[in-house]
């Protein structure tokens, strides 16, 4: 039970990381309107953060590998907080951007600590398990988080969510550091060694999957806010609401694409998700101003969307089940670069062409890769039929 409790301490620090990354998508609009910029710039705080958790974390990690973890955890949660803390007290939008920077990489670093640790105390046979509930942290980030912080910034203002973050930050640091153990640190994986396994083409397809799929949702979710505001008409009174909503649907269609992949098999689940996803998105627009049929569209795009998410990252660890965990940490890395490239493409999209027709192009990327899982399980068919011969 102690190591339960420790791990679930583990899963609220993984809540506050996921709420500063997507609670940008919840606010995007009252941002926008307090700095004096427009939705499309201020859509690029989302591929800021993106762009230093990719680049920076895979770094940073292969530098401090040998480091107590415990002492890695409490360094990088301190980093995490004290960007919170800029976030709240630095004016303009300049100085926003440089606090979102130092965020990313402390919290890139807090997720994979903390993801190793919950392994590490687990008791056996558990530790996948640990890492699930650690994992269900970002969910509900999703869930409570963006709909809370939206609530939040309406009442007292945008920038006193991330100093709600910094504190409920600092609180976690006291607590682990009175809590979770001392743990040896890992054998360092050179990084020219973890992208040795881009040069298999079944590895660059199983990227591509995540890569297009999450890029195509982000082109679309990091500019929600705006979009159910000024196209769809929700109004502001119901927007934390639809939120919520959006966010259960998310929680519900990740534990049924869990079960779908484990009955149905990766490929059916990939494909049925994935072609709900691009079918919501295509149809949102025409839903414009029908708040029941938004709201529907809205919770099927995010099932949909979510039961790939659980799926491809075991279909990752089966294309290379003895590097696993490097391919978790290359999936970690390509998700957080598909969601900056989503969200600059948003920002081009809403600037020169409309607000409006983001969930075409989201939709365009997501159909992409449809393809890339087509062509994923045709080589693995051929695959698996040369050697049935030999």
């Amino acid at each position: 039970m102690q190591s339960t409790w420790k791990v679930y301490i583990l899963a609220i620090v993984s809540f506050l990381v996921g709420t500063s990354e997507y609670i940008i998508s919840g606010i995007l609009d009252q941002i926008a309107t307090t700095m004096g910029i427009t939705v499309a710039a201020a859509g690029q705080l989302i591929t800021v953060f993106s762009l230093a958790y990719a680049i920076g974390t895979p770094i940073l990690m292969a530098i401090t590998a040998k480091w107590d973890r415990r002492k890695l955890l409490l360094y990088s949660l301190g980093l995490f907080a004290v960007a919170n803390v800029l976030s709240f007290v630095l004016p303009g939008f300049g100085m926003f951007i440089a606090a979102r920077i130092l965020m990313a990489l402390g919290a890139g670093m807090v997720v994979v600590t903390a993801l190793s640790i919950a392994a590490k105390i687990a008791p056996a046979g558990r530790q996948a398990s640990s890492i699930a509930t650690v994992t269900m942290g970002f969910t509900a980030s999703l869930i409570i988080g963006v709909p809370l912080g939206r609530m939040i910034s309406s009442a007292y203002g945008w920038k006193t969510v991330f100093l709600g973050i910094a504190l409920t930050g600092i609180i976690a640091l006291i607590i682990i550091a009175m809590t979770i153990p001392r743990l040896k640190g890992d054998q360092p994986v050179p990084l020219l060694q973890q992208f040795a396994l881009l040069k298999k083409p079944e590895v660059a397809l199983g990227l591509a999957i995540t890569f297009f799929w999450l890029g195509g949702y982000s082109l679309a979710y990091t500019y929600i806010s705006p979009y159910l505001l000024n196209v769809s008409g929700v109004g502001e009174d119901m927007l934390s609401s639809v939120l919520l909503a959006f966010g259960i649907a998310s929680l519900i269609g990740s534990k049924i694409g869990g079960y779908s992949a484990d009955k149905k098999g990766i490929p059916l689940t990939l494909f049925g998700g994935m072609i709900l996803h691009v079918i919501s998105l295509l149809l949102l627009p025409f839903a414009a101003h029908a708040l029941i049929a938004v709201f529907a569209l809205l919770i099927l795009w995010s099932f949909a969307a979510w039961t790939s998410g659980p799926t491809q990252q075991y279909n990752l660890v089966t294309l290379v089940p003895e590097s696993s965990g490097v391919m978790l940490s290359l999936n970690q890395s390509t998700m957080q670069l598909s969601m900056a490239a989503g969200a600059g493409i948003g920002g081009v999209v809403v600037g020169q062409v409309s607000l409006a027709s983001i969930t075409w192009f989201g939709a365009a990327g997501v159909a992409i890769a449809i393809v890339a899982v087509y062509l994923l399980s045709r080589r693995s068919s051929v695959q698996t039929e040369v050697s049935v011969t030999e």
